[in-house]
């Protein structure tokens, strides 16, 4: 059966999941979490496409991105995904694939989305049960957002983070708050977000 192809849209904004092949760790080690955000780092500088919020889990990654030239998306996320496998294979003596099938993306049609898209891919460590709270997490963009720490992959703020307050001190503190939020239709959400 072939492949379904994508929806690729200019200026549209798409949440994106890779996986370790058989669910395999991706990342071993500090240096394999450094090494991948480097390598996105070196491609978001040829292609027209922005991160703007990311978790990188140990057996996935979480991107939510906006692709300025829809066109440039897949060639970025082969790039990268090649790049990683091709090192991730040369430092552990292994072979074959890295990671399993090609990266799944949905596109996000709905502004409103965003926000809670974010708040998806930043609760992954909490809902994966690897911490018991998002700040605990060094690999994902929630730092970026709630504590205004540098990251060198993020190149575009969400919008409706923008929109959260009017000063960076208030939308700091509001951003927070609203991932840590416990809702009572979280689970609800989370299925709805979730890419299989």
């Amino acid at each position: 059966m072939p492949r379904t192809a994508r929806v690729l849209v200019d200026q549209g904004y798409y949440h994106i999941v890779t996986r370790g092949i058989d669910c395999r760790r991706l990342f071993r080690y500090k240096q394999d979490y450094e090494l991948f955000l480097g390598i996105v780092a070196t491609y978001l500088n040829k292609f027209k496409v922005l991160v703007m919020n990311y978790c990188l889990m140990p057996n996935h990654v979480h991107l939510l991105m906006k692709a300025e030239i829809a066109s440039d998306l897949p060639v970025f996320m082969k790039a990268i995904l090649q790049v990683y496998a091709a090192k991730f294979r040369r430092k552990y003596k292994s072979a074959g694939f890295v990671f399993q099938n090609r990266y799944k993306s949905r596109l996000i049609d709905n502004d409103a989305y965003l926000l809670e898209c974010a708040r998806y891919i930043e609760r992954n460590p909490v809902r994966a049960k690897i911490v018991v709270d998002v700040t605990e997490y060094p690999w994902s963009s929630y730092h970026y957002y709630a504590k205004c720490a540098a990251d060198k992959i993020i190149a575009l703020s969400n919008p409706l983070y923008l929109d959260m307050a009017d000063t960076d001190i208030k939308r700091r503190e509001a951003y927070a708050s609203f991932i840590h939020l416990q809702r009572a239709y979280d689970p609800i959400v989370d299925k709805a977000l979730r890419i299989a």
